[in-house]
């Protein structure tokens, strides 16, 4: 007799509307593949879908396995993740199958950001797995107990036999695959970063490029085409080995895209995650030719999320950071002179700045040193793809947890934020995404008027199309305005004779009462017709008469 079991997937590893677009762990398909080798015919469900429908997890399964936690505060959009309260209630219905919860649930929870993670046991699971969530629950359905540390030589295989979970994803096959590429802090010897949890896990052991081409083979077989090689804290050092910041070793990057590409020929999207500014201070050359392998193999629109944490030297100094403001800057620059270059009118690969707020050291001053380093990059004519910033978020075992400014400074956080948003952010969009720019492939996510998608990536942005769309189309859309956050755009191509008037006004130039005069004299037989009504638009090259 076969046994049933079913993944519950609460955890969202980043803001979605900052970071990823919908988005699978690599631990809901490791789980995945311990299960296949068990012998279990296993389901999968998104604690979206639980919400909209508790009859999902109602008495189908023989075992559930809930992954959960969550380690980056925000707003999410199109996947909020599971709150304490929502886990509990589900341990206390769970009542027939047997039950385990693991992620990073483990190392706590919190609500959201300026609050401590308290680490607290779940109550209603059979089992908190402990540590890799993977290798805990292979030991537990072996008899043992439900622990053990992350080994590759386990979890490889197990990723490729859970690939086809993937498949499940209910935004599938519009859902990005999370390659995880190491774990471990090149400078856990010297505590690493005060928030970190990274450290935790000892120096760092990366994958193999073998068995990540593996998965990513299954995974592409599996239907999946859009990856991103992240789960680690800079990719720019992968294979690499000595002391706090070791060299980057350009030729292997070069390797893992080139293995990752010929695994999935039919790939849409390749794009990356965290690369530590200071690797790029300290090994300037070397960095340059580790980024240009990264622009030669990904796909255009990436962003390389630098943790800046914050401008302030003395903070810097108590929180055992790993770059100096000029540190940083001196990156953006770098990154630039790579990335900067667009292909079809996109950056191949811009910087993303994190910072991070109620650190140790933190005085009103700090903000305004925050506020200076973004005027100057503002001013020095740099691209950057997006500024998160977010309150601390300390997990016990850190030396944040002890050592904080939670709540010191409230006032001058949301002012620093509000500041950001509106002098920096937006300008910043019009010189990423001027005028004119076609965003290709954007994935509807929220229907309505406007209807609200984004493109398959890391830290896509997120576009306002004036139409009522229904969730799941796919199109191109061409930039026409901006927002703090986000653009507005119109499908591509700009069908001007028959856009609704709502759209009509949005095209640059003409505004609500033009667009009625524009409706009475459609039809147009040409761009030049159009233009001795509205002059120039900027978007000449993405309509359609």
């Amino acid at each position: 007799m076969t046994s049933n079991a079913l993944i519950i997937d609460g955890y969202v590893d980043e803001p979605a509307c900052l970071g990823v677009a919908p988005y699978i762990s690599p631990y809901i398909r490791e789980v995945a593949g311990v299960l296949v080798e068990h012998g279990y015919t296993t389901g999968y469900v998104t604690i979206d879908q639980v919400r909209a429908d508790p009859s999902l997890i109602a008495g189908h399964s023989d075992l559930v396995v809930m992954i959960a936690g969550l380690t980056v505060p925000g707003a999410y959009i199109g996947g909020k993740p599971a709150t304490l309260t929502e886990i509990q209630q589900l341990g206390t219905l769970l009542r027939e199958p047997a039950t385990a919860i693991g992620g990073p649930i483990a190392f706590g929870y919190a609500p959201g950001g300026g609050r401590k993670a308290i680490r607290q046991a779940i109550a209603g699971f059979d089992a908190t797995l402990s540590g890799s969530p993977a290798v805990a629950l292979d030991a537990w359905l072996s008899g043992g107990e439900p622990a053990g540390a992350g080994d590759y030589s386990l979890t490889d295989p197990w990723a490729v036999a859970g690939a086809g979970i993937v498949a499940r994803h209910p935004a599938f096959p519009y859902v990005m695959c999370e390659l995880e590429t190491a774990t471990g802090c090149s400078r856990a010897t010297v505590g690493g970063c005060s928030f970190c949890t990274e450290p935790f896990y000892g120096l760092p052991r990366y994958r193999s490029i073998e068995g990540i081409a593996r998965e990513v083979a299954a995974l592409h077989a599996a239907g999946a085409r859009h990856f991103r090689l992240g789960r680690q804290p800079d990719l720019l050092a992968y294979q690499s080995h000595g002391g706090e910041f070791p060299a980057p070793r350009p030729e292997v990057l070069a390797e893992l895209f080139s293995a990752v590409r010929e695994s999935a020929p039919g790939l849409a999207t390749l794009h990356v995650d965290n690369i530590n500014p200071g690797t790029i201070a300290h090994h300037e050359d070397a960095a340059r030719e580790a980024l240009g392998a990264i622009v030669a193999g990904h796909t255009p629109g990436d962003t390389a999320a630098f943790g800046m944490e914050t401008a302030d030297p003395a903070v810097v100094a108590a929180n055992n950071l790993k770059a100096m403001p000029d540190d940083v800057f001196r990156a953006i620059e770098v990154t630039n002179d790579v990335g900067g270059k667009r292909t079809k009118g996109i950056p191949e690969l811009l910087p993303g700045l994190n910072f991070v707020v109620g650190l140790a050291g933190e005085t009103p001053a700090t903000f305004d040193a925050n506020e200076a380093f973004l005027r100057r990059v503002l001013d020095a004519g740099l691209l950057v793809r997006r500024v998160n910033i977010r309150q601390v978020m300390p997990f016990e075992g850190t030396a944040a947890y002890e050592k904080n400014t939670l709540g010191a400074h409230d006032a001058r956080f949301r002012a620093f934020k509000e500041w950001t948003r509106r002098e920096f952010d937006e300008p910043m969009l019009r010189r990423v995404f001027p005028i004119g720019t076609v965003l290709r492939d954007v994935v509807v996510e929220i229907a309505g008027r406007p209807s609200f998608g984004r493109q398959m990536g890391s830290y896509p942005i997120l576009a306002g199309i004036p139409l009522d769309l229904p969730a799941g189309t796919v199109l191109d859309a061409v930039v026409v305005d901006w927002g703090m956050r986000s653009v507005t755009a119109l499908p591509c191509p700009v069908e001007v004779n028959t856009l609704p008037v709502a759209a009509l006004r949005w095209i640059p130039g003409v505004g609500k009462k033009r667009a009625a005069t524009i409706a009475a004299r459609r039809p147009f037989e040409n761009i030049a017709e159009f233009q001795k009504i509205v002059g120039e638009t900027g978007i000449e090259g993405a309509m359609k008469f």
